[in-house]
């Protein structure tokens, strides 16, 4: 329960703060840098807890792409063509949703199914997720987040992976 209050103000601290330093329009490499510091809550977790063992891979990256596949759907749906994302911003992007991926299904879902299990873990890190994009997203889009944070969730129980909602998350902060 004590990680689990240590956890939850340190991620959403480091998230807003993110979506503060690009609202000032300030160079990508701070938001690169609050990114990969989520990676950081991370620590101290064993690399079962975090569903990061190495069986399976080659399902884990396929399942990435599947899970990529769907959070795209509604954007595939209004697509009309796609601008080329700049190479600083590619970068933002990748280590970014590397590291929300660390924090919200890694670290904050394992402290949730430790106190809660998982319905809780699912629930609570999909909550926390959509929480952390109150100032990166406008409030109607607030229930997408809610959404793939859900879906997000839910393969990391099912499947106790976070290879595929790395790979799923990345590919969707990539393409949108």
């Amino acid at each position: 329960m004590l990680r689990l209050a240590v956890l939850t103000p340190a991620v959403l601290g480091l998230e807003w703060g993110r979506a503060l330093v690009e609202r000032a329009g300030m160079s990508p490499v701070w938001p690169i840098l609050l990114g990969g510091a989520l990676c950081l809550v991370a620590v101290g977790w064993s690399p079962q807890a975090l569903g990061l063992e190495r069986s399976r891979l080659g399902l884990r990256l396929l399942g990435g792409l599947a899970l990529g596949a769907v959070l795209l759907l509604p954007a595939a749906v209004r697509w009309q063509g796609a601008p080329v994302l700049p190479v600083p911003l590619a970068a933002a992007a990748i280590v970014i949703s590397i590291g929300e991926e660390f924090a919200f299904r890694g670290a904050l879902y394992a402290a949730l199914d430790a106190v809660g299990g998982a319905p809780a873990a699912v629930v609570g890190s999909a909550v926390i997720f959509a929480l952390g994009h109150v100032l990166t997203h406008p409030p109607g889009f607030l229930l997408a987040v809610l959404a793939a944070g859900l879906l997000l969730a839910g393969w990391r129980w099912a499947c106790r992976d976070l290879v595929g909602p790395v790979i799923g998350h990345t590919l969707a902060d990539l393409a949108l």
